[in-house]
């Protein structure tokens, strides 16, 4: 069987090595200059199994508008004159609430543990590097409020099988000792024990080489005009350089850019970019840096530890598909890694960089057989790419070669969008 992946970011690459290991004849298509350059290649590092959560909440809407209020805030809504933007947010709203909440979190859970669970042995098998940490994930809180507003997760990561430790000052202080220096900052902590970190475009690139070794064909460079449909099947993908690539079964792993050519097929997805930004610095001073993964639960900030270097990501920006990184668009996440670990990275040399995050209104990412006959999807996992890259390469990559996935498909097919 021949098989054609769009995308050669995480998920696009991790799919096409699950299909080359079942056998499969694999070519990938990227418009980059190699794998992982766009939204793989500067995201916050977390393998986030614990923190698996849909961003459409009760309480949300609430808590956004407060946000967009505060000095250094986590939300960014820009106003655009586009109806699919209104049309995902009106959506977005409406599962903003408990069954919505519980419905949608137990079907991304199903996903990222199936994840947690198949990626040892992925890294067993193919023995890459990509500077990995088991070391978990501290939630931090800088009020008795948020403390006491954590039962809740408490009761939800308890439910779903997510081991946690309840942390006072002295608890995330032992785990994470550079927060010595901060202790008036915050009241304590929930640490996700399972939770991992690694560089998503590390592992990216060294997964890509292990296919190219075994046999996978990897296109870059290659803009997707258009998919072409005949009699109800893909019958190709027209390229800008390389004209019509066929194959028996495709893939779309497109990200947030799916939609530009899956719509015009009739596969219509409610999957939209959100912008997020981060910077990444050196370690300067060991004692004064983090050991591994910790969210600012005040300002949405990831601060991961990558080998010799830190990680710090944040920020939700409703802009569309605006690349831009304004000057002054990672002040927040600069802020939160000097106000917590003051001295432990060199801010001055920090590189920052935006991404957009393919995020659909209700959280869970579009997985399976779409209408059309021999397309299958990967696509609209948000901000947790990474922690689900392995999980769903794999169930789909089984599905797409005629094997029964090993997680229930139910709930995350483009089914429940009619699409």
């Amino acid at each position: 069987m021949k098989v054609v992946v769009m995308g050669a970011g995480v998920i696009g690459v991790t799919t096409a090595y699950y299909l080359a290991k079942g056998g499969a004849e694999v070519t990938v298509l990227d418009r980059q200059a190699g794998p992982g350059l766009e939204t793989s290649y500067a995201n916050a590092g977390e393998l986030s199994y614990g923190m698996t959560s849909p961003w459409a909440a009760p309480g949300i809407p609430l808590k956004a508008v407060k946000w967009l209020f505060m000095k250094r805030r986590p939300l960014f809504i820009w106003p655009l004159i586009s109806p699919t933007m209104w049309a995902w947010g009106a959506q977005m709203l409406r599962n903003c609430n408990e069954d919505s909440y519980r419905t949608n979190k137990s079907r991304m859970v199903r996903i990222s543990n199936y994840s947690r669970d198949v990626m040892p042995d992925l890294i067993a098998e193919t023995g890459i590097e990509y500077d990995g940490r088991e070391q978990g994930t501290l939630q931090l809180f800088r009020t008795e409020k948020q403390l006491k507003g954590s039962r809740a997760d408490q009761e939800i990561l308890a439910e779903y099988d997510s081991p946690f430790e309840l942390l006072d000052q002295d608890g995330c202080i032992a785990v994470e000792p550079a927060l010595a220096g901060v202790r008036e900052k915050f009241v304590g902590g929930l640490r996700l024990t399972a939770d991992r970190t690694g560089d998503c475009r590390m592992f990216t690139i060294a997964l890509a080489e292990r296919c190219a070794g075994m046999g996978v064909e990897f296109q870059y460079g290659q803009s997707i005009r258009a998919i072409a449909v005949e009699n109800g099947k893909v019958a190709g993908v027209e390229t800008e350089i390389a004209g019509r690539i066929t194959g028996d079964a495709y893939v779309c792993a497109l990200g947030s850019y799916g939609p530009k050519v899956l719509n015009p097929i009739g596969v219509r997805l409610p999957v939209y970019p959100v912008k997020g930004y981060s910077v990444t610095l050196p370690v300067v001073d060991e004692g004064k840096a983090p050991q591994s993964t910790i969210m600012d639960e005040t300002h949405k900030v990831a601060i991961t530890r990558l080998g010799d270097r830190i990680r710090v990501a944040g920020t939700a920006e409703i802009a569309g598909y605006s690349n831009r990184l304004g000057p002054h668009a990672t002040d927040t996440v600069r802020h939160v890694i000097g106000d917590l670990f003051p001295g432990g990275g060199d801010i001055s040399r920090a590189e920052g960089w935006t991404g957009l995050r393919p995020m659909t209104p209700d959280g869970t990412p579009v997985l399976g057989q779409s209408r059309v006959g021999n397309l299958f999807l990967n696509t609209g996992h948000g901000t947790l790419g990474w922690t689900m890259a392995c999980g769903s390469g794999r169930a789909v990559a089984d599905l797409v070669l005629g094997k029964k996935p090993e997680i229930d498909f139910d709930g995350l097919t483009a089914d429940r969008y009619g699409g």
